[in-house]
């Protein structure tokens, strides 16, 4: 809309497409090949806009002034955006601002969007958010909104409260055993569990994190891996991911030197060392296991080893059984003995079972409680397992049991 960053520019502004982008008819067409192909088109909703946006000159009573008059840019500390304008929500002109940024949404869901990403939405008014997003839900309940939002955790699940339909998460920079275990046994039966449905993420367009800047293909999968099966939704910024992008703006930044804020990319995805394989396997993955499709169901496994997590995603609706167990170090092989709760998972303690990995097709007997693992990160950093409760024999036809 307007410019690739979705701020608007001289060109027009959230109702239009920046002309080196194409035309509606291109738009139109996007879509309806990705519906073709099974694909929704997101689109990313800033509420904010550039210096040279048709807002600023035809309506500047909507815009936050300093004392000598002039417009005051955005800040979200430590950040500070000097290109960019905020709107003021509380101006006395709000219900004409209001309708305004409704009108946008609207504007965009009748040309088929049905899925917002919200750009920093806690720099910006709650009752603003809960107007919309019941408004919006009155007419489209089909409509999702992803709040954009790393901030204090009480903000961030303010916004789950008032509406949005999924939300950020810390993901990003929880990286040890410990931290993930923590982390996301808060989010899966925490008091939150009702209301915030958090999205992980392990880059963003935003945030190159410092673990990604090693460029190690190994980190890269892992952190993958961790995303698709701990939590019920999660996204990754690509092609820059599948395409290990990892040099940083400038020593100690979490911004990527070559940003797509700033410029416009073509890219050459059609590389040898693409992660392209393994995000399409983990996606089939989850699209064939309902276990892996929902926040409920998690539990950490105990494993003698803290460079290994191990964890349970059940389905008790479907008896769907997952074991996730990843190599948190890049650079060597870890082993460790996993302790399974057996008597909890309804196998037979005294009989075999079976263990599918369904990254590498490989399928190995397990019996009792403990067994061993053992990942060398640069042959793969994870299992993910399919739990079989018997092994298959010849008095046994139904292999799925």
């Amino acid at each position: 809309m307007g410019s690739p960053w979705a701020i608007g520019a001289a060109e027009g502004g959230h109702k239009d497409i920046l002309p080196q982008l194409g035309t509606f008819d291109d738009f139109d067409r996007l879509l309806n090949v990705a519906r073709a192909l099974g694909i929704e088109i997101a689109m990313d909703m800033a509420f904010q806009c550039a210096p040279d946006h048709p807002y600023v000159t035809q309506h500047p009573q909507w815009f936050r002034h300093r004392p000598d008059g002039s417009v005051q840019y955005a800040e979200n500390p430590p950040k500070k955006y000097q290109d960019i304008y905020p709107f003021d929500f509380e101006t006395s002109d709000w219900r004409a601002l209001w309708t305004e940024l409704k009108s946008i949404i609207d504007f965009w869901i009748a040309r088929g969007v049905k899925i917002f990403r919200v750009d920093n939405p806690h720099t910006k008014a709650f009752a603003f958010w809960e107007w919309l997003i019941s408004a919006t839900k009155h007419d489209h309940p089909d409509v999702i909104y992803l709040a954009e939002a790393f901030t204090r955790p009480k903000v961030m699940h303010r916004l789950a409260k008032l509406g949005f339909s999924q939300s950020y998460t810390y993901f990003t920079w929880r990286n040890t055993k410990e931290e993930l275990t923590e982390y996301f046994t808060d989010l899966s039966q925490g008091p939150g569990r009702q209301y915030y449905r958090p999205n992980v993420w392990p880059n963003t367009p935003d945030i190159l994190p410092e673990t990604l800047q090693s460029g190690l293909r190994p980190m890269y999968a892992a952190r993958l891996i961790l995303a698709a099966t701990l939590c019920g939704n999660y996204g990754i910024y690509g092609p820059t991911y599948e395409l290990m992008e990892s040099a940083p703006r400038e020593p100690g930044s979490e911004e990527y030197r070559d940003s797509e804020k700033y410029q416009l990319r073509h890219w050459t995805l059609q590389q040898p060392d693409s992660l392209w394989s393994l995000i399409a396997r983990m996606n089939r993955i989850r699209r064939e296991n309902t276990a892996l499709q929902a926040d409920t169901g998690l539990h950490f496994c105990k494993i003698d080893n803290e460079q290994l997590i191990a964890y349970l995603k059940t389905d008790t609706g479907s008896a769907n059984v997952i074991l996730t167990v990843v190599n948190l170090d890049p650079h060597q092989p870890q082993s460790g003995w996993i302790d399974l709760d057996v008597g909890a998972l309804r196998i037979d303690a005294d009989q075999p079972y079976q263990v599918h990995d369904l990254l590498s097709d490989q399928r190995y007997i397990w019996r009792g409680r403990r067994n061993y693992v053992l990942l060398d990160p640069q042959r793969a950093p994870a299992h993910v397992f399919r739990l079989r409760r018997r092994v298959r024999s010849e008095r046994d036809f139904d292999y799925y049991l």
